[in-house]
Order: structure tokens, then sequence, then C-alpha cells
């Protein structure tokens, strides 16, 4: 029998053998930017969908070519939001499966982001695009596995995890490991989530690839940012198009009419004042030439044809790293950065802006309030409340042998003023204590209007041991209606201030009690900032009451926020000085955690009032003499010396905070000797 009579289907035999002769050939060596271009398709539901063109976003090819770099073994992303660092990591993951097939993980911080990042963004992308999908197994088929867990293809698969589940990466080993948001990331008892997950690639040596992204987060707690330190440190490179001269975007050459501050630790000149975002552009800081967004955005898209783009501003010993602030996006107006920043500030949140937009990690500077200068600070109030206080809340903290509570009120912005601190003395595992407690919340407060303003919320703090806190839920039961909110601290950054109730059963046959949970490490950071605020009428300005003993400021400042490191990775945490009391911090977070609650309308109550509300006064601070001088137009240096004119005169008036109160004699913070005429029913039920 001769070899053609071996086979009945010559033909069939023939195509399988060019089907296999195939998978021999390697791949085209191409970059992975021009494979995108050809096989990766935006699927429907983005800003632009359609297939991939790195024209409307150029910088995203280097940072996605640098996968393919000769000697690379790890990648960092630090980028400002919505630029495109999950869509390169996803380029990279198609790349892996349908060009040159290697086995990967892909690590988000939580399960829940693992989920939704496969079904809004990885799976739509993966069925968007054929020439990826086909290479995969199909769910449930039988050629291959693809789950939400891991997906198999010809040559490899891709597994995915979270960092708070380190167990699910055992066993488990792959050339390429990629990681998401690892600022999000918390440490875990094994260590930190992002080593482990290079230890999943240290076997395979120079076939090894690392890549990592995130937003920033704090000065010194950023991942991202020590892993850009770590490496070569690459900004794109802008073609100025006047003088061609290039240069990295910075938010300090960022202008418009009515900025007044000259970068971010300044930004307080900008909380007044008559501000056009529209009016937007960029100097060049070495012609001075004011950019349009027109001119931005094509010196953006041709950087590279012009041979700038990335540039490293260190010498690359195998790890890569990126930074890309919003202004390199082409989809982003600059009015609407500028907008955004206002927006923030307004709101007193500054690190969203640097974070978000800038890409940088938030340098903080109010962790610890100097007790002193808040003192000298103190006023004498026109009435209980001033104009500006528009809504009551309390706080109360529960002890051994006594209740401590502060009465703070709110205006707009959440300025706010301390209106009255007490101790109520006693064992709140009797009744007394809890009575008086009905007194102080039913009283009413005279505002500098004539109203009779009362305590409209109040949170109760329940911790404690046992007895104690069985005692708190008894006397909170019921009142939730009424807005006094039991609650609990709890630690952890990243938190809400407040979280939602749980249930809480008090008593095996007692009503429930809605418990909620305050996020006690982002509070009092919040608190902190604001009571280093030094910017009279300002977002989040503290006042104080003239009178008040230096006791009361040692208990709002004896906490510090420390940096340390457990197993090499730091945690910020807040520590106090051995029998040091910080009841009066807890009690304003209590406040503040009861205000977050309600969510009043500031605008309806002052309505409702007829009161105005006051404008806040300008902010007032000395030029940034130290700054490095640029070549600019004669325009902009003659409003630049105008506003350093203006800067100079009122450098020389007296600081608000240097005119203090007359001082005098303090008392201590005791339970108040008049005596409290008991009212019908409780403070819950005047409403």
């Amino acid at each position: 029998m001769n070899s053609a009579d071996t086979f009945s289907n010559l033909e069939a035999v023939a195509a399988a053998t060019r089907r296999a002769m195939a998978n021999l050939v390697p791949p085209p060596d191409m970059l992975p930017s021009v494979w995108a271009e050809q096989n990766v398709r935006i699927p429907v539901g983005n800003a632009i969908p359609g297939p991939i063109s790195f024209e409307n976003a150029p910088y995203q090819r280097g940072m996605l070519d640098a996968i393919k770099e000769p000697g690379v073994r790890r990648v960092s992303y630090m980028t400002g939001a919505q630029l495109g660092k999950t869509t390169v990591q996803q380029c990279a993951t198609g790349y892996f499966i349908a060009h040159e097939p290697r086995s990967q993980i892909f690590v988000q911080p939580t399960q829940g982001d693992v989920q939704a990042f496969l079904e809004t963004k990885l799976r739509p992308m993966l069925d968007a695009n054929p020439a990826i999908s086909d290479k995969m197994a199909k769910q449930r088929g039988r050629e291959g596995v693809n789950n939400s867990r891991i997906i198999s293809y010809i040559g490899g698969w891709l597994m995915f995890s979270w960092a708070g589940s380190p167990k699910t990466l055992r066993g488990r080993s792959a050339p390429i490991v990629q990681a998401d948001e690892i600022d999000g990331m918390e440490a875990t008892p094994e260590g930190d989530p992002g080593e482990l997950l290079a230890q999943r690639a240290a076997t395979f040596g120079d076939q090894a690839l690392r890549t990592e992204s995130s937003t920033p987060t704090v000065l010194g707690a950023s991942r991202i940012h020590t892993a850009f330190l770590e490496g070569d440190q690459r900004r794109y490179m802008v073609p100025c198009p006047h003088c061609h001269e290039a240069q990295p975007l910075r938010w300090e050459n960022v202008t418009w009419s009515g900025r007044k501050s000259s970068g971010i630790k300044d930004f307080e000149l900008d909380l007044d004042g008559e501000h056009k975002p529209e009016t937007a552009g960029y100097v060049c800081e070495s012609c001075g030439v004011v950019w349009n967004d027109g001119e931005r955005l094509a010196a953006i898209r041709s950087a590279e044809r012009q041979g700038h783009g990335w540039k490293a501003s260190k010498p690359f010993r195998g790890h890569i790293s990126f930074h890309a602030p919003e202004m390199l996006s082409t989809f982003r107006r600059m009015r609407e950065i500028v907008q955004s920043y206002l927006d923030k500030i307004a709101l007193g949140d500054m690190q969203s802006f640097v974070n978000v937009s800038l890409g940088e990690p938030y340098e903080e500077t109010g962790e610890k309030a100097d007790p002193d200068s808040l003192q000298a600070r103190a006023i004498e109030y026109p009435e209980q409340v001033p104009m500006g206080g528009l809504f009551l809340t309390a706080g109360i903290d529960m002890q051994m042998d006594r209740l401590e509570l502060e009465v703070v009120a709110w205006g707009e912005a959440e300025r706010s003023w301390s209106v009255d601190y007490r101790v109520l003395w006693g064992d709140p595992l009797q009744g007394d204590v809890w009575d008086e407690l009905d007194d102080v919340l039913a009283e009413t407060f005279t505002h500098e209007s004539g109203a009779q303003l009362p305590i409209s919320a109040a949170c109760l703090d329940t911790g404690g041991t046992s007895g104690y806190t069985q005692r708190a839920y008894e006397y909170a039961r019921g009142k939730t209606g009424r807005r006094l909110f039991a609650i609990k601290g709890v630690p952890g950054w990243g938190r809400g201030i407040v979280e939602k109730p749980q249930r809480k059963q008090s008593g095996k046959n007692a009503r429930k009690v809605d418990l909620f949970l305050v996020g006690t490490d982002e509070a009092k950071l919040v608190v902190m900032r604001r009571l280093a605020n030094v910017v009279p009428d300002s977002p989040g300005y503290c006042e104080f009451p003239a009178g008040r003993d230096a006791e009361y400021y040692q208990q709002l400042t004896a906490e510090k926020m420390v940096l340390r490191y457990v197993k090499g990775q730091p945690v910020r945490e807040w520590t106090k000085p051995d029998r040091a009391r910080n009841e009066a911090l807890d009690c304003r977070v209590y406040a503040l955690a009861a205000l977050k609650i309600i969510q009043p309308s500031f605008k309806r109550i002052a309505q409702r009032l007829g009161v105005k509300i006051p404008a806040r006064r300008a902010a007032v601070a000395p030029a940034n003499d130290n700054a490095p001088p640029r070549k600019i137009d004669p325009a902009v240096a003659a409003a630049l010396a105008a506003i350093k004119s203006v800067r100079a005169r009122k450098a020389t008036e007296i600081p608000q905070e240097e005119q203090q109160a007359p001082g005098g004699e303090t008392s201590t913070i005791t339970k108040p000797s008049r005596t409290l005429k008991r009212r019908k029913g409780s403070w819950a039920t005047t409403w």
C-alpha cells in the first residue's frame, strides 16, 4: 500500500497541515502601538468608539511601546484620571494574548474592582476585537476555561486577582504581571501586594515584565509615586508653537484672567475674585507667549514628529516610569481644567485636584494644628451664634464617668463656629447624666439675627466596654428619626466620613438601633486641615469664642499624623502622647459626622432665617520671590508687576491672625454651675 492510500481525504489533511505550519511561523516584529492600531477597537460606550488611534492621545503610544523596550522589566504609570492608563494596560493584555502569547496575572485593589473591570472594560474590549477573542476559549466551551477568575487562550492564560486575597496567587506564576490603581491597595499580613505580585514572575528571569498604574495619593505613602521616583522619570516634552522650545506641561504655567496664585501652595489667593476660566491659556516657560487651546493640542499631537515626546530625567536601568498630568489630554479643554480647580478649592478639596488632575502626590501640611495659635485667634461673638452660623450639630463623647459634648454652628462652605462645650459628670450606667443630656440638647441658642436655633442633629459615640455600649444603645434607640444618631468610629483610610448605618440589636427583645459608622481617620484629617487653615472666612475655616481655656485647645489638637513602616510599607496613623486627652477632637469629629448625615441646604436655611450669607474676605499672602525667573511678554509682565505691587503693599498690613481678642482669665471645662430646668419630655420630642 502506498502513502497516498493511507488517508481517504487528502485535501483535509493538506489543510490541517497548512494550519499547523502557520502556528510555527513567528509573529511579525511590530511595536505594540502599531499592532493595537491594526487590531484593537474601542467598544461602544466610550468617548470615541471604533478603531484605536493614538493620534487622539499621542502620549499613549510611548506608554504602550515601553513594554517592548530592550531590557525593560518594570513599567510604572503615574497619571491623572481619565488619561488612558487602563487603556494602555488593556492593549498590553491584548498584545500578549493575540500577538505574542504569554500567561498573565492582572490584579485590582478589591474583588469588586475586579468584577467592575472585567464586566465594564475588559470583556467589552475583547468582544469588540475578534482578533483577540478568537484566540481565547469560549465561555462554557470545552477547549478551555473562560470565567471571572481565569481566561485561557492559545499559548497561555489570563488570571484575575485582588490585593486583599494573596492566597489566590499561590501556586500561580506568570511572566507578565499587571496591577491597576496600586495606591488603592492595602498591605496584607504577607506584605505589600505589589511586591507579592512581582514574585509571581521572578522565576521567568529576563522574560518577566511588571506593569503598574495608579493615580497618586499622599506624598510619602503613595506607591506609584515611589515607583515613579525609582524609574527613569519620563515626562512628555511639548514644543512651543512660537519658539519651538520643548517643555513638560506644568500647572504653574497655566494662566487665566483672575488668577493670583503662582502654584499649589498659595492656592488660597484664588479663593476670591473674578475668575474667567474661558480665558485660560498656557504660558511658554521660555518665550512667555500664551498658547491658546488649539495651539496646545496641536503642539501635543506634533511633539513626537518633531523629535520630542517622552524624555527621561534619569538613566534607564530596566525600570521605565511615566508621569502624565491632565493638561496632556486632548479631550480636555484648559477652561474645563481651570473650572475644576476653582470648584475644588471652593470645596476645600485641593487634594482631589492635585491627585486627579495634576497626577501628583498631595503634600499634607495640616496634620497637626497649633493649639496656641487657635486660642490666640479666638474672638468675641456678637451673639451665641454669629451671623454666618446657620445649622447646629452636637458631637457627644462617652467616658466612664462623664459625657462631653460640643455644639458647633455650620455655615456656607462648611465654615464652623464652636458655640458651646459641656462636660456632664455622672456614670452613664445611671440615668441622671442622660436626663441632663436631654436638657442640654433641648436648649436653643440665640442667633445674631435674633432667631433661636435648636441643635438640629447630634451624634452619640457608642464605643467603650460592652455595658456602656449597651446603655448608649438604649438611649439612642428610637431617636434616629429625631436626628440623634448612634455612631461607632472605625479606622481605615479611604472610608467615607459617614457610612451607611447597620442594624444593631440593643437587647434580646428590644428594637434595633441604626448604628452609623464614622471613618475616623479621614474625618480627623479633614478637621486638622481645617484647624490649620489661617485664611479667615475661607471654606472650612474654624472660629472659636473668646474665654475658652487652654485645655480645650490642647484636647482639640492632641493627635498628630505620623508615617511609620510596617513590613517595609508606609502606613499613616494618628497618635497622641501618653495620658493626653483628646475628647474635644472626638466631639468635633462627631459633630462633623452629624452634619454629613443631614447634609442641610445652607441657602434655604438662610432664606428661612431672613439673613444674608456674608461674603468671604479676600485672602492675602506674600508673593513668592524665590520662584525662578522666566521670560514673559510685556503684557504679562505688566500684569504680574501690578499683582506683586498689591501683594507688597498688603503684606505690610497687620495679619488677621495677629488681631487677637483681649486676654483674660479663663475657666476650666466643667459642668455648668447653673441649674437646668427639666422640660416636659426629652429633647428629641421638641422638634
